[in-house]
């Protein structure tokens, strides 16, 4: 796909045009798109500059418009409907070209003239001009008023920012031609399952992997004390830096979910209370099971076994249908950044000594 290359977009496919898009975006209304439109006319002649868009073979050329195509206009027959007639269109066209008389499209009729018939012919056969189109300023309020009778009391701005998330992913695959289509189906499924997040025993999932940025925030996360219990259970890079993600992306969405009344202090700290239970509990098996004479390296294992073995526990949910296991990670490691919390069995040691490193260096 490019952009303001061949036309304001365009898809490729092996070095070759597949399609032409123009689009005319009018602030006010700007009528109807007659045989004798500016916008018409300018468009053609985009498409005529370049020979090989006219010749017969040439790619598929579309029209967008907030225009209306009008009655019986060209424009309105080479829509997608019924009422399609390329060959009628192309007397209208015609004609136009001929008895117009404005200086604004002299260029572009000129042009159409002189153009051999089968070419023109091979153009208004691949044209589908699509008139009528919303303003951009008016897509959110007619999405809305559209999926009006899904939206959650309260919580509608919430649930359309959702929705718009999915159809940036779904518009962008239809742009990189990644699929072809999208239907009324799966926009309805869609929306039922945001709907679904809404529920009293589920939350939606509001920080998503793909809006962070996991390296950058290992470098501005590298002093916080979670960091530092992960190090001194030898946690490798990799896991190192997902757990930073995982905090992150908790730490923001409990903030989130707050700011939108979402969930309610009180809950959040009765999750934190069954996550520390659930933790003093596997600890103390770890601390029961460790000789006391184990060397460092040892002591560092266990504390290993011990973060992996929450890390994957899903025991513990703050909503029974809420299932997007970062958040647990993340809060549990925001537990232990609060030293809570930890995996080495001499953390507590090992937090008191850095605290007070920290008081000693004026940190």
């Amino acid at each position: 796909m490019t952009i303001e290359l061949f036309d304001d977009v365009a898809w490729e496919k092996n070095g070759e045009v597949q399609e032409l898009l123009q689009l005319k975006h009018h602030q006010q209304s700007a009528g109807s798109l007659s045989d004798m439109s500016v916008d018409l006319w300018k468009t053609l002649k985009v498409w005529l500059d370049t020979p090989a868009f006219a010749d017969i073979g040439g790619p598929l050329l579309t029209l967008l418009t907030t225009s209306d195509c009008g009655t019986g206009t060209a424009a309105s027959h080479l829509g997608p409907g019924s009422d399609r007639d390329p060959g009628r269109a192309l007397e209208l066209l015609n004609s136009a070209a001929s008895t117009s008389t404005s200086s604004t499209t002299e260029a572009a009729r000129l042009k159409w003239i002189k153009t051999p018939l089968s070419s023109r012919i091979s153009m208004v056969e691949r044209i589908r001009v699509l008139g009528g189109a919303i303003r951009i300023e008016d897509v959110e309020t007619h999405v809305r008023n559209e999926i009006s009778w899904a939206l959650p009391i309260g919580q509608e701005q919430t649930f359309l920012g959702l929705f718009w998330q999915w159809w940036r992913r779904v518009a962008l695959d239809l742009l990189q031609k990644r699929r072809e289509r999208v239907d009324v189906l799966e926009a309805q499924q869609q929306v039922q399952v945001i709907r679904d997040m809404f529920v009293p025993d589920n939350l939606p999932t509001l920080v998503e992997l793909n809006q962070i940025d996991e390296e950058t925030l290992v470098q501005s996360h590298d002093a916080h004390i979670f960091v530092h219990q992960l190090r001194w259970v030898n946690v490798g890079t990799t896991h190192l830096r997902k757990a930073v993600g995982d905090y992150y992306r908790a730490v923001t969405q409990t903030t989130e979910w707050i700011d939108r009344s979402l969930i309610g202090l009180n809950e959040l700290g009765t999750f934190e209370d069954n996550l520390v239970d659930e933790w003093e509990r596997a600890y103390a098996d770890m601390m029961e099971d460790l000789d006391v004479d184990a060397d460092d390296a040892s002591r560092e294992n266990v504390g290993r076994e011990l973060w992996r073995k929450l890390r994957d526990s899903t025991a513990v949910a703050v909503r029974s249908r809420y299932t997007d296991t970062f958040f647990a990670r993340g809060k549990r490691h925001e537990l232990a950044d609060r030293h809570l919390i930890g995996w080495h069995p001499d953390f507590e040691d090992r937090v008191q000594t850095l605290l007070a490193e920290r008081l000693t260096n004026g940190q």
